[in-house]
């Protein structure tokens, strides 16, 4: 047994010991056969030794990778530990003065020995133009670029940057080196003359130093390009390291000419001497007149391709001026709420008339899809002609999307350019509520999915009214502000009309806002929003759940209009309540539940708001911690009777026998 567990200790320790060694390697010239180097593409190795990653054949790409992984972490979920390469390149080009090299080369560590889906030109073998910038690439390289791509924000057309998934560097300078006075000289890439590279990666400080230098001189004591990133979510346990080039529309050829590479721990310096000698017509000169020729017709092609790149160039300047936002001081307060307008407009194909999901007196709602994440998302389009009040409004908005609620639409943020303003949305892919309710729909919802929304909207309400920081007042609670999930839940939306005020206070508003039908006879004569308002509202909401109809109908040949509480008043008043309820029900129905709802909404829109019940109340009813009152058409009356007194007194009209005033119909209420 003791034997057992000494050889397992063993064991373990020479494990250690093993994970904890360096390793490197080193290649002075790359020598045939090469076994442990993986060609692909058109890169080859030439009689004398080079590592030719690509000739002058246009639009191609080719990748040399040492053909073993390299252990960068002790365990998976470790740290990359410290690494080191040093090399020799050189890029040459045989197009004339003034010379044009396309594209580049790149110093490379990759999951594979190998980047099957990497485009030449400008993606240089790393990326095509869905991949660039994804996460999930786990890619880290140092590029040398002779081509400046306004696409990936290069400085110039000769520099040296620090790529992480993505070409757009996270750090980039023009190619050179500071000498010992501490003076900068320039490199040019495609010069043809042999270059010195080294990259070093600290595990510890996680700082990336890349330095140049011309052949044959030693190592700058001033990096050229420095970043600090922990690379430990970019390379993982085992990856392959290498480079990778790429040609576009000119002539142009990319060696190295050698290669060392050392983990935990220094590269091992190059014997330069050793190395082989670049090709004597690596740069133009002498070329026969044919091959003068192609060139000249190629440098053409190129001059063409120029001109189309400084086009694309303008359109993308124009294009930006076209997404351009102003921020304005106070608005920074809220940067984590804002969303770029270029990100809502190509989320909705540009607001285009076919992602419509609904409009209103308030705005119209778009469906969309992030660009980025392929998040879901509803984007209101507000017009705000008047700019008073707006930073106010834009406060209360990103305030009430900090709450979260199972039955309440996420506010993910907003956006605001010119003269509109943008909230944005959670998706809830089943939609609104009325669109189940109204006109025999061709999908309508039973009654235990309606008794389920409504209980959603309850707890909803009695959150914003009692549960949260602040007392929210919603101002428009309706049918078509109630959304559906996958689930069909209730979430409750839209709080662009809401306001906030403290707990115990009132609110300010003496703005009449809302939509007819929904309004409480106080809201219309104060024009202050309470939240006995918003119980009014959702009293004439539970109604429409079961009743299958809008809140005011035109009804006979006259064209009255009746309000939905009234009908189901009279229903009650003459002892049948329940032939009230939406035919489309069925008969799998709690009848017990349908009579409590009809009864209870008419509570909450009684005309007295001392008589409506709070939300606790409501929601208490619903889920049965209380038992509803026995109450009856007498009980509602008498006090609605007296509210139409007062409301003569103060000389507003009440509604005639005729009908025809909305906001008489409104004020009745006949109890």
């Amino acid at each position: 047994m003791f034997v057992k567990q000494l050889l397992t200790v063993v064991l373990v320790s020479q494990f250690l010991k093993s994970s904890s060694q360096s390793f490197n390697f080193t290649y002075n010239g790359f020598r045939r056969p090469l076994n442990d180097i993986y060609l692909q593409g058109i890169a080859t190795v030439t009689p004398i030794g080079l590592l030719e990653l690509t000739d002058t054949t246009v639009q191609q790409t080719g990748q040399a990778f040492y053909a073993r992984s390299i252990r960068f972490k002790d365990s998976p979920n470790g740290t990359v530990s410290s690494f080191s390469t040093t090399f020799v390149f050189a890029i040459g080009t045989q197009i004339p003065p003034p010379p044009l090299s396309g594209h580049g080369l790149a110093f490379v560590v990759a999951p594979y020995f190998g980047i099957q889906s990497g485009t030449p030109s400008q993606y240089l073998g790393l990326f095509n133009v869905t991949s660039n910038g994804n996460d999930t690439n786990h890619v880290f390289a140092v590029e040398f670029d002779t081509i400046q791509s306004a696409e990936f924000d290069d400085p110039d057309d000769n520099h040296v940057g620090i790529d992480i998934n993505s070409l757009i560097s996270i750090n980039s300078s023009s190619a050179g080196y500071w000498n010992e006075t501490n003076q900068f000289n320039n490199l040019s890439l495609i010069s043809g003359a042999p270059m010195q590279v080294w990259v070093d990666y600290d595990g510890l400080t996680h700082k990336i130093d890349v330095t140049m230098a011309p052949f044959n001189e030693s190592k700058p004591s001033r990096p050229l390009v420095s970043a600090v990133r922990d690379l430990s979510s970019v390379i993982q346990q085992e990856m392959f390291v290498g480079f990778s080039s790429a040609t576009g529309s000119s002539l142009s050829e990319h060696y190295v000419l050698g290669w060392s590479f050392g983990m935990k721990g220094k590269a091992p310096p190059l014997a330069l001497s050793k190395l082989p000698n670049l090709p004597i017509d690596f740069n133009y000169s002498g070329l026969p007149v044919g091959a003068v020729a192609l060139i000249t017709i190629i440098s053409s092609v190129s001059f063409f391709i120029i001109l189309l790149i400084i086009f694309l160039v303008r359109f993308i300047v124009r294009r930006r001026r076209k997404f351009a936002e102003e921020l304005e001081d106070w608005e920074t307060q809220f940067a984590k709420t804002r969303m770029k307008f270029k990100d809502l407009y190509y989320a909705t194909k540009g607001f285009k008339k076919k992602g419509l999901l609904g409009s209103g007196g308030f705005g119209s709602v778009y469906k969309g899809v992030m660009p980025k994440t392929k998040k879901n998302i509803a984007v209101k389009r507000v017009s705000n002609e008047s700019r008073q009040g707006l930073k106010e409004f834009v406060s209360e908005i990103v305030s009430i999307g900090r709450m979260s609620h199972r039955n309440l639409v996420p506010l993910l943020g907003y956006c605001r350019r010119k003269d509109e303003l943008y909230l944005v949305y959670d998706y809830m892919p089943n939609g609104s509520l009325d669109k189940y309710l109204y006109n025999n729909p061709e999908v309508t919802l039973n009654w235990r999915q309606r008794f389920k929304v409504i209980k959603g909207i309850a707890s909803a309400l009695f959150f914003i009214h009692e549960d949260w920081e602040q007392v929210v007042i919603h101002r428009d609670v309706k049918a078509s502000n109630v959304l559906l999930d996958a689930e069909h839940n209730g979430r409750l939306g839209d709080f662009g009309l809401a306001r906030l005020c403290g707990h115990g206070s009132d609110p300010l508003t003496t703005h009449v806002a809302g939509t007819w039908g929904y309004l409480a006879p106080d809201h219309i004569r104060t024009g202050k929003a309470t939240t006995a308002t918003d119980v009014f509202a959702f009293g004439v909401l539970l109604l429409e759940v079961a009743c299958g109809r809008r809140p005011i109908e035109i009804q006979n040949e006259r064209s009255e209009r009746v309000l939905l509480v009234d009908l189901v008043f009279g229903f009650w008043n003459e002892g049948n309540i329940l032939d009230a309820k939406d035919p489309n029900l069925g008969t799998e129905y709690d009848q017990r539940e349908v009579e409590m709802v009809l009864k209870l909404g008419l509570l909450c829109s009684h005309s007295d708001p001392l008589a409506r019940p709070t939300m606790r109340q409501v929601l208490n009813y619903l889920n049965g911690d209380a038992l509803f009152p026995d109450l009856s058409p007498l009980d509602l009356r008498g006090n609605g009777v007296m509210m139409l007194g007062i409301h003569h007194r103060v000389g507003e009209p009440v509604m005639s026998n005729g009908g025809s005033s909305m906001v008489d119909s409104v004020l009745s209420g006949g109890r």
